[in-house]
Order: structure tokens, then C-alpha cells, then sequence
């Protein structure tokens, strides 16, 4: 097997009159048609219904539009799951690893052919992604996942020790002992994808827990590894309760890892669980997360205005803001902002916002009603807050989909609650501030929220952005200069922040894929001493 960086996958553009555009509307076309979608639970190379509560998964975008039907997993399928990935640990842990290898390879040559518009389709009806969106995550980053996670598995074992003379020395890159949990969010295709299969490229078995707002996507997901090659019991998905996954898997004695994305407190809940089982399990867990997010874009006085409305629109609105990296607060100088605030005020109100499934789309709704009311209660408070003035957007509306408008506000106060808390939604708050106070800003940035996952830097100042990087060195794990701080390429960006933002393992990089190793360490002695004793002890 080569071991030359993949290529990362081209993205499509689904321009007027291509075939992939007529390819993809057919594909939607026929998914929403065919809805409610059964989504069963995947345990052993089975496909049952859960033995739980049944539920209902509607579009964001459409009350009416029910996408999937499932019945959740009860703490014994649980159970079954973890006993799943038990019992297929020990054959595929020790399969020669252009076994493993093929089988994800295949997958992504899938997804890169024949699925892709299937499970694009997926994510633009059941996460309310544009076109665009669905295919750079839903298609693209998740084809780069598995290419890429096999080239740094691949190279993981080409890390040997030297010998010396008449030993040989080797490592051994064994899988963690015992089972990974898997924990997936709705906001990415890809990151589900990713969070199962990372592990299992190097020999782990998996138990997966997607969102339940992104279960079609994930039965897709499914429907590739399988036809794929994946053996039984080696990544078992489940639609299941936080409170049954917890119970069982995060208390089970061979539970040895953790890979997760999702909120800071489910993900700190986690690892409080973790602490209280220390004394229960058979290894220490590895717990790999990545949180929540407050980002930032700073422009200096220098900044180019059109490339910073460019980057603050793409960056706080792209996918309604339900990106860990999306921009949701900006500090721009005066002289900046007096000649930034009206067109970036008009560009915002003519995004267009509705049915992803139509093309010229490029907001849909946010996930859920929750979502939904948390946006509407802040929006409301917004209007009567003397610290804010409203810049553009503003409007919700629920009566066809759970629709928040992008928004625009400005702040007096750099210390603002919302500048402070997440709130992954459509609303980018700015600080307007003094152009000769860009030393004392660049502090705010670095303190004001606890996030630290990604930023960004506008200025054409290279003495700026010099500043800039070393002052905020700590205060994103993805710092972007002149550019809009989301969109990080698998091979390219890997991604991770620290903070409360995460453990900054760096999905898409070797260094995730040498969490989910435990090395062991041989040495072979060709010819053993036959005396015990050492040269120095003979007589003079």
C-alpha cells in the first residue's frame, strides 16, 4: 500500500445544467417521496428495532415532513451493542491491517461514487444543509476521513524503534483493550463518520451513538460501511437515550475510550463519569472531545473591508451558524466599521433562507424547536437591551420550519453575555472599537469567553497579524489569517481547539490516530548471553 497523502476529494459545484445538479434533485426528490425512513439499530451485523420509546425525526424546514421513524435502543440493546463489539474485538484486532485498510478505502470510493448523492440527500432533508454545505461535509470531509485516517493508520506502522547488533526491536500498535464509545452531533455528517470509524481503522471495535436529528444520515453511513466489507460487530449504531448510553457503556468495565463531539457539559458529564469508574475499569479511558465554541474574527485598521464582510457572513452564517467554528463575535475598528456596517447590513438581509432543497437556498433552519426558542428568547431580549443596537435580521419564523433569519448586533459592552456564550445559531455580535485600542483588544479576545477553537485575524498589516498570532496563541486551535474561520480540510487544517473547547486531538490528523493505539514494545534477542556474569568482574 502507497504511502503517498491522498488526494482530497474535488468538490462539486451542482452548477446550472451539470449532470451531478439533475443527479442530486432526483436523489432528493426520491428520499422525501419515500419518507418516514425506518432507521433500525445495527448490533452484530443485525438490523432490529429498538426495544425503547418510538420516535419521529421531522425537517427542520418542514413541520409537515416526516423523515424518519425509529424505536430506540433500551439499556439491554444497549448491552447487546457493547457485547457486539466485545465479541468481534479479538478477529479484528489482529486481521492483517490491508484488511482493515481495504474496507474503509472501499467505503470511501462508495460514498465518492454511487452515495454520495444518497447521503448528501440525506443531510440537506434531515439537517437542513444548502447544497454546498451538504457536499462539503456530507460527501467530501467524510471521503477525506476515511482516506487520510488510513494513510496516518498506515504510517503508524512504519514508527519502529532502531536495534542495535544481534536484537531486533519492533512496536506493536495493538488497540485500545476493550470497546470505543462513539458520541456524534447533528451538525456534521462527516464528524459521525469520522467519531465511529476513526478507531476502528486501527483495529478498535465501536459503539455508535449518533444524534438523533441526524439518524438518516447515519443509517446511510451504515448502508456504506456494509456494503463496504465491514464485518459484524465492529461499529454498532445505535438511536439511543443519553441516560441508557451512560448507564451501560460509560459504566461498562472494558469501555476504553471515548471519542465524542457535542455540548461542554454532556462532554464534562462524561468525563465526571469516567473519574467516578476509575477504580472499575480494566484500562484507563481514553477521552478524546471536542466541545463547544465562542469564535472570534478581529480586524485591524488595516483589514480589507470587502474580504472581512466576505468572511464574517460566510463564517457566522454558512449552515445557520450551527458550526463549532462559526464565527459569532467580531471586534472591528471604527474606521473599519463606519464603511463595513451598511453593506454588510444589506448583504445580510438578502441571504436567501429556506428549503435547502432548493438550489438557491443558502440558509435553512436551525435543528430543532429547542434551538429554535433559545434564538427567539434571545432575539426578544435583544430589542429592549440598551447595550445592543440591532444591525440587521433579527426575525424568526415557525410557521413552516424552525427558521431563524441571520442577525447582526452591536454591542457597547466587549464583555457582553453574548459575547461570551454559545449560542449556534445565525447572530454575530460586534464590538466596534477604537482604532488606537487594538493592544487592549487583542487581550479581550484572548479572555473575554473560555472557549479556544477557532479564530480569526483580518489585516493587511503584516506587523498586525504578527501581534496578533503570538498575542492569541492560546485562543483558538484554528487560527485563520484573512480568512473566514470555518471550513478546515481534512490533511490540510487539522481541527481541534483547547479550553473548554476540547482535548485538541486534531481530527483528521496522525495525531487522533495515536489515541486509539496502545503500543507494545518487543525486543528479540537473536543469540542470548549464556553467562550471567559481566566482563568486569574477571581477575586483573
Amino acid at each position: 500500500m502507497s504511502s503517498q497523502p491522498p488526494i482530497n476529494e474535488t468538490v462539486r459545484l451542482y452548477a446550472p445544467g451539470t449532470p451531478e445538479r439533475a443527479r442530486l434533485r432526483a436523489v432528493i426528490h426520491d428520499m422525501q417521496a419515500a419518507a418516514p425512513h425506518r432507521v433500525p439499530l445495527h448490533i452484530g451485523g443485525r438490523t432490529f428495532d429498538g426495544h425503547g420509546e418510538r420516535i419521529s425525526v421531522t425537517a427542520p424546514h418542514q413541520h409537515s415532513l416526516t423523515i424518519v421513524e425509529a424505536a430506540t435502543a433500551t439499556t439491554d440493546d444497549v448491552r447487546r451493542a457493547v457485547d457486539a463489539a466485545l465479541a468481534a474485538h479479538h478477529d479484528w484486532s489482529t486481521a492483517p491491517w490491508e484488511t482493515r485498510a481495504s474496507v474503509f478505502l472501499r467505503a470511501a470510493d462508495l460514498l465518492s461514487g454511487p452515495f454520495r448523492d444518497r447521503l448528501n440527500a440525506a443531510t440537506i432533508l434531515g439537517q437542513s444543509k444548502s447544497v454546498h454545505q451538504a457536499e462539503i461535509d456530507a460527501a467530501c470531509e467524510l471521503i477525506d476521513f476515511w482516506r487520510w485516517n488510513v494513510h496516518y493508520g498506515r504510517d503508524l506502522q512504519d514508527n519502529q524503534p532502531v536495534s542495535s547488533p544481534g536484537t531486533w526491536n519492533r512496536m506493536d500498535h495493538r488497540p485500545l483493550e476493550g470497546f470505543v464509545l462513539a458520541i456524534s452531533p447533528f451538525n456534521f455528517t462527516s464528524i459521525g463518520g469520522n467519531l465511529a470509524v476513526a478507531p476502528a481503522i486501527v483495529g478498535n471495535t465501536v459503539v455508535w451513538k449518533p444524534a438523533t436529528t441526524a439518524l438518516l444520515a447515519a443509517q446511510v453511513i451504515m448502508e456504506i460501511l456494509e456494503a463496504a466489507g465491514l464485518p459484524p460487530g465492529v461499529i454498532n449504531m445505535i438511536a439511543a437515550p443519553g441516560a441508557a448510553v451512560s448507564e451501560v457503556a460509560v459504566n461498562h468495565p472494558s469501555l476504553a475510550g471515548i471519542h465524542f463531539t457535542g455540548s461542554t457539559d454532556t462532554f464534562q458529564h462524561l468525563w465526571n463519569t469516567v473519574a467516578a469508574n476509575l477504580g472499575t475499569y480494566k484500562t484507563y479511558p481514553r477521552l478524546v472531545g471536542e466541545t463547544g465554541g465562542k469564535d472570534f474574527v478581529l480586524a485591524h485598521a488595516s483589514a480589507s473591508a470587502d474580504a472581512l464582510l466576505v468572511g464574517l457572513l460566510r463564517g457566522s452564517f454558512e449552515y445557520q451558524g450551527q458550526k463549532c467554528s462559526a464565527s459569532s463575535r467580531a471586534y472591528i475598528p471604527r474606521s473599519v466599521w463606519d464603511r463595513l456596517r451598511d453593506p454588510l447590513a444589506a448583504a445580510t438581509e438578502a441571504i436567501p433562507v429556506g428549503d435547502p432543497a432548493e438550489f438557491s437556498t443558502f440558509m435553512g433552519a436551525v435543528i430543532d424547536e429547542a434551538s429554535f426558542r433559545k434564538h427567539e428568547a434571545v432575539l426578544a431580549a435583544a430589542r429592549t437591551d440598551p447595550e445592543l443596537t440591532l444591525v440587521a435580521g433579527g426575525e424568526c419564523d415557525a410557521e413552516v420550519g424552525w427558521f431563524v433569519h441571520p442577525t447582526i448586533l452591536a454591542t457597547s459592552n466587549p464583555r457582553h453575555d453574548l459575547m461570551q456564550r454559545e449560542l449556534f445559531g445565525p447572530i454575530l455580535t460586534v464590538f466596534p472599537y477604537a482604532d488606537s485600542d487594538w493592544p487592549s483588544v487583542l487581550d479581550l479576545v484572548d479572555t473575554t469567553s473560555p472557549y479556544a477553537l477557532t479564530g480569526a485575524v483580518f489585516a493587511n498589516d503584516r506587523a498586525a497579524i504578527d501581534e496578533a498570532s503570538e498575542h492569541l496563541r492560546y485562543a483558538a486551535g484554528n487560527f485563520y489569517v484573512n480568512d473566514k474561520p470555518t471550513g478546515a480540510v481534512v490533511g490540510q487544517q487539522p481541527f481541534g481547539g483547547a479550553r473548554m473547547s476540547g482535548t485538541n486531538d486534531k481530527a483528521g490528523s496522525a495525531l487522533n490516530m495515536l489515541r486509539w493505539v496502545s503500543p507494545r514494545v518487543i525486543k528479540e534477542t537473536f543469540v542470548p548471553p549464556t553467562d550471567w556474569r559481566y566482563p568486569h568482574q574477571d581477575p586483573d
